[in-house]
């Protein structure tokens, strides 16, 4: 196994990664909460996340990858009352639509999905603890974590405790039951116009936000599990709370790594529905097909911002192109061509420094040029090793499809294409059109290169 670094929040730091049992690997990856369609920012996590989890199994690891779902909080209950439905149909018709939408990027799901409604218990235990040791207070109903029992909270996003007050709690109906304006809620107690409720030590309520990521995770992959992920805007609260919480009760680390990515921008911003400036992924999808949306989401280093526009998809449309294109002149029975392993070893080198995407992409297409330098001077090369590393990137379909290095097109598209350029030859540009189109109805482009028409698959 290489020796695998990434990038940790909490120390600020790379950090090489060190499993509790060698070649075992748990992640945690905050998922969305589930009040509207997701958008392309939910996302990334859902991708970055899932690619570190089939490179981690490439180099040998046993990887369980968690990612939760928030089907209980302040947003589903607006908007569940804003559509006039009871909160928990929403949630469900949401989380359907969250499931969906990722299965069209077809990376596989996590290995489990938890949601907040089907973890109450762990979270009660949780809560019980915190209050027992002093870490927590109930209050009108509600329970709140007192930061200021925790001499280490604020490590995490290295913020002045001044300036972590978190109004999001405050309820102007039912002001001054905080210690502090730094305090949180663990469990909220059940108010007039939300539709669900479950029994605890202080009354009807139901958990707060950050309590629940604590409890699934350390019910799910215990305690100092690996890798703990999610987007950079949840570095505070949501994730300094989680440390604080589990740390204070269980007297012992959550997670070793805390890993973030960037955010998706539109025009100088981050993507947020408070903003306004939603793509939904599904309408990605639908415009710009799952294996550009990928290609495009592999290009940006997943530490940093990368911004979403139609020049960057047409990039990514442009690379997955050039794939498929290579993916016709290899030969899916021969031989690993010889001299390219240097090129292997440098895209899973650049993977295990940080997770470097973007440069494993660039030694991935180091290792098509080569492939193509070769096919012009009459080889045909063998696919090789090229699955692992599109497999490792998700877009191992692009060697699987008609046309590719799996068998080329059926002898109906064949004999419309020879058409096609006979009308070409003879001047009769209209019929030429017509059969461009029967083309297309049967699912392949025409490509006219200097070399000759190309077809290709419509995505």
């Amino acid at each position: 196994m290489r020796d695998i670094r990434l990038h940790d929040t909490l120390s600020g730091e790379l950090r090489t990664l060190e499993p509790r049992q060698p070649g075992r690997v748990g992640i945690y990856a905050c998922g969305p909460t589930v009040y509207e369609r997701v958008h392309v920012g939910n996302a990334r996590p859902f991708v970055v996340f899932s690619l570190l989890k089939r490179f981690l199994e490439h180099e040998g690891h046993d990887v369980l990858f968690v990612e939760n779902v928030t089907d209980v909080n302040d947003k589903i209950y607006a908007a569940a009352l804003a559509a006039g439905v009871p909160s928990a149909d929403l949630a469900r018709q949401m989380t359907a639509a969250f499931v969906a939408d990722t299965d069209r990027l077809g990376l596989g799901r996590p290995d489990v999905e938890p949601l907040a409604t089907e973890s109450v218990p762990e979270i009660v235990g949780l809560i019980l603890a915190l209050v027992d040791r002093g870490h927590a207070y109930e209050a009108g109903g509600d329970v709140y974590f007192r930061v200021r029992s925790h001499p280490g909270y604020g490590k995490l996003s290295n913020r002045p405790l001044d300036d972590m007050v978190q109004g999001e709690d405050d309820d102007p109906a039912r002001p001054g039951l905080k210690e502090s304006p730094q305090d949180f809620a663990l469990w909220k107690a059940h108010k007039e116009g939300e539709d669900t409720a479950w029994p605890s030590p202080w009354g009807e309520g139901r958990p707060g936000w950050h309590i629940e990521c604590s409890a699934m995770a350390e019910h799910i992959l215990g305690l100092d599990f690996e890798i703990h992920g999610g987007g950079s805007d949840l570095v505070f609260p949501h994730h300094e709370n989680e440390i604080a919480q589990t740390e204070a009760g269980r007297g012992a680390p959550l997670a070793r790594l805390w890993m973030h990515n960037g955010m998706i921008r539109f025009e100088d911003e981050k993507m947020s529905k408070s903003l306004g400036n939603i793509r939904s992924l599904a309408g990605a999808l639908d415009q710009s097909g799952r294996d550009a949306l990928v290609m495009y989401m592999v290009s940006g280093h997943y530490r940093q911002p990368i911004a979403f526009s139609p020049e960057a998809l047409e990039e990514a449309r442009r690379s997955v192109g050039r794939i498929e294109e290579l993916s016709r002149r290899l030969d899916p029975e021969g031989p690993e061509p010889q001299g390219l392993d240097t090129y292997v070893d440098r895209f899973f080198d650049a993977l295990a420094d940080d997770f470097n995407t973007p440069a494993a992409r660039a030694v991935l297409f180091d290792w098509v040029g080569e492939a193509n330098r070769r096919a012009d001077a009459g080889e045909r090369p063998g696919v090789g090793r090229l699955r692992d590393m599109l497999w490792t990137l998700g877009l191992e379909a692009l060697l699987d499809r008609p046309g590719t290095a799996q068998g080329g097109p059926p002898p109906q598209v064949e004999r419309l294409l020879v058409a096609r350029e006979r009308a070409r030859a003879d001047g009769d540009f209209a019929e030429a059109d017509l059969r461009r189109e029967d083309l297309r109805t049967l699912g392949w482009e025409v490509r006219d290169t200097p070399q000759g028409p190309q077809l290709l698959p419509v995505r």
